[in-house]
């Protein structure tokens, strides 16, 4: 092979590969891409995953298109209550423009920085303007259980219901509540961070703690509220053991004065059949009746190894004389 056809076929084979690396460049699908020139951006982003091409001179900026995670750092506010809490939030966000996230914050670490400030001033404003609970409760009211039950008596009903209001006036009303916050926390800070081609997708409470030094007497008054609570329900259920007590006594009473009522009716029926018995045999025979009274007056008279001296006219003896 002639050597002077050989090196510019070389030559412009290197050149070619040369500015393809150069010119080329790959986007992957959770990626997208902003070229520039000298510092200033070029065109639209590029979304599209594959293969492109661009200019030697320019340069190429990727960007993740997935959605990336914010952790704020634990911040102390006080609530409108004047309750002085510890507030942990984290947030979901993503890149929405990619142009004017180039512009304005360059990268993620620019984006990261303010995000901390515009989410730690909302959250602040939003927790500090209600109250603690609204905070801490998810829902305005407890879900109600959909599954059918046996229809309570009238008794259980009025309990049940004296017991709901009693819990109501313990527990301090809300209007929003948790998820409602966090909603407005979204708002702001979506309006806050959209100039900077950012987009919030949701924030969340992740953790609300009382400051360490009111921590432990919340603690206490928990603890005598829960100890109070307790007593009442005691006190509740000895009540309830005393009337179960007095139903029972009463209904032993009852069932003892029935069955005395019923045994006084059979024995006196039963004596009214005895003295019917004795009359008939007294009137179909009555010496014999008298023979029988007169064993009887033996037995309960003379007791065993009794010894008696008696004349023999007496007339304790004449069954025995045998005179008739």
């Amino acid at each position: 092979m002639d050597n002077s056809k050989t090196i510019p076929l070389l030559l412009a084979v290197a050149v070619g590969l040369f500015v393809f690396r150069s010119t080329a460049y790959k986007v992957s699908e959770w990626e997208q891409a902003i070229v520039t020139e000298f510092g200033n951006p070029v065109g639209e982003p590029v979304v599209k995953a594959g293969l492109h091409f661009t200019l030697p001179w320019r340069e190429v900026r990727r960007l993740d298109r997935r959605i990336l995670n914010w952790d704020g750092y634990p911040n102390q506010i006080p609530t409108k209550d004047k309750k002085y809490i510890w507030v942990d939030t984290t947030a979901r966000w993503r890149i929405e423009n990619p142009l004017l996230f180039i512009q304005s914050v360059r990268d993620e670490d620019g984006a990261r920085s303010r995000i901390d400030g515009v989410l730690d001033s909302v959250t602040r404003d939003v927790i500090s303007n209600n109250n603690l609970v609204e905070a801490v409760r998810n829902t305005k009211s407890a879900e109600v259980d959909s599954a059918p039950a046996e229809k309570p008596k009238v008794e259980d009903v009025r309990s049940t219901k004296a017991d709901d209001e009693d819990i109501d006036r313990k527990l301090e009303k809300i209007e929003f509540g948790r998820e409602v916050l966090s909603e407005r926390i979204i708002d702001k800070a979506r309006d806050g961070l959209a100039e900077f081609g950012i987009e919030i997708i949701d924030v969340q409470l992740r953790r609300i703690a009382y400051e360490k030094s009111v921590e432990s007497k919340v603690f206490e008054r928990m603890i005598s509220e829960r100890l109070r609570v307790a007593e009442k329900i005691r006190s509740e259920g000895q009540g309830e053991r005393a009337k179960i007590t007095g139903e029972i006594q009463r209904d032993l009473l009852e069932i003892q004065s029935d069955a005395y009522r019923k045994a006084e009716i059979l024995r006196g029926k039963a004596d009214a059949e005895a003295i019917r018995i004795y009359a008939g045999a007294m009137n179909a025979d009555p010496k014999f009746y008298e023979f029988l009274r007169t064993l009887e007056a033996y037995k309960k008279a003379l007791p065993k190894d009794t010894k008696f001296i008696l004349s023999t006219d007496n007339k304790f003896l004449n069954i025995l004389r045998n005179k008739e």
